[in-house]
């Protein structure tokens, strides 16, 4: 019996272990993937894959950004001074503009003249510049210049104003409007819930009778449950058209109803982990505190909140992980603009959002496809750090107290 019973306890344990090192296989690659898939968009070019730029030979600019490319192609910039040229009109022209010019006998049946009419056209116009196939480039490049195929950097990405991954010719994937709507929408939506929860927490394990505490743990532990879609049809529903009304908006979804949902969303998780925390206070230090002359009040801030102080770092953690990676509420109730926001009541977008709203679309290994990995990487290093700053702070909160 007794070998018996060594032999499956060391099953269990083998299976212990390779449990723990198939999980941590798992999110090792896991990782390794997703940073894999992101590092290709700086092997991309600002331009759209299979295209180029082509300008008259005399003209001097050499090289464009993808902002102005994009300002060009807007006609928000419209003279080549405008980008370090000379001064002269910027004339636009598109693969398409050559069949309004030349009928489909002058370009061949299988458009074997193409490249070659393409290259009169840029020839004679010096103030052209031509978004052309890389295929059907011209042969014959005497008065042309190919503008060098620039590719995608960090400084273009996380300094970016431009969320646009249709524009054309230069895709605009710029970081800032994303991580400004995530921080604003979260940042704020924790100021809600923390105090809230804290004191939720404060009231259930130090002051509710047994009676109110039966009642409220299990209703606050059920509101953990709902799923995050139903709390987005509460909030598009009845906070939308509320605070529309109540502000004089002129759309109701904004980032404030989107931290009042995600506030909502996180104050079971903070209350429930924050009150098991001061639940485990010892007795012994509570009847010493209230012995030598504190009173409830005293012996809650000095003794209780202090003791528990590592349980509410976890609390406050996985309720900012909450805020920072929820989507389908914030989805919809935030007006989904990929602006930068100047106040809490202009219509925002946040990363997982996006990643949840435009992957599904994004074709696989593109540029577009990319950088919605790299906004997943840096949404997973905003919670590693998260962690890690909650964790350090936890750690030199204890060191004091033993001290």
């Amino acid at each position: 019996m007794k070998r018996l019973r060594k032999i499956v306890e060391k099953i269990v344990e083998s299976l212990l272990t390779l449990s723990g090192i198939t999980t941590t296989v798992i999110i090792l690659f896991m990782v390794i993937f997703l940073f894999k898939e992101a590092s290709g968009l700086f092997r991309t070019p600002i331009i759209e894959k299979g295209y180029s730029l082509c300008l008259h030979l005399d003209n001097p600019v050499n090289t464009l950004s993808s902002i102005q490319i994009k300002q060009i192609f807007n006609h928000d910039i419209e003279n080549w001074e405008q980008v370090g040229g000379s001064s002269e009109e910027i004339v636009l022209f598109r693969i398409d503009d050559i069949f309004s010019i030349y009928s489909d006998e002058e370009l061949g049946e299988e458009y074997e003249f193409l490249p070659e009419k393409l290259g009169e056209e840029i020839s004679k116009t010096p103030g052209i510049i031509a978004f052309l196939p890389t295929e059907y480039l011209p042969e014959n490049r005497e008065n042309i210049k190919v503008l060098p195929e620039e590719k995608m950097n960090l400084a273009h990405f996380l300094g970016g104003d431009k969320w646009m991954p249709g524009s054309t010719p230069a895709p605009q994937f710029g970081f800032l409007p994303l991580i400004l709507g995530t921080l604003w929408v979260s940042i704020f939506a924790i100021l809600i819930a923390l105090p809230l929860g804290l004191g939720v927490a404060i009231y259930l394990s130090e002051l509710a009778g047994d009676r109110m505490r039966k009642v409220l743990k299990p209703t606050i532990e059920l509101l953990a449950g709902i799923p995050s879609v139903v709390y987005g049809f509460f909030g598009l529903v009845v906070l939308v058209p509320l605070i529309q009304k109540l502000f004089n908006l002129p759309v109701g979804e904004t980032a404030f109803v989107g931290s009042l949902i995600l506030a909502i969303m996180a104050l079971p998780t903070i209350i429930t982990v924050a009150e098991d925390a001061m639940r485990n206070t010892p007795r012994a230090m509570k009847e010493a505190s209230l012995a030598l002359g504190a009173n409830h009040w005293q012996t809650i801030y000095k003794v209780v909140i202090p003791y528990s102080i590592s349980g509410i770092s976890a609390a406050v953690v996985l309720g900012i992980g909450r805020a920072v990676g929820e989507t389908m509420a914030v989805l919809m109730v935030t007006g989904n603009a990929a602006v930068i926001p100047h106040s809490l009541f202009e219509p925002i977008r946040t990363i997982p959002a996006t990643i949840a709203a435009e992957l599904g679309e994004s074709p696989v290994g593109g540029a577009h496809y990319q950088a919605l990995f790299m906004l997943g990487c840096i949404l997973f290093l905003i919670t590693l750090l998260i962690s890690v700053t909650a964790e350090m702070i936890s750690k030199n909160q204890q060191q004091k107290n033993v001290l």
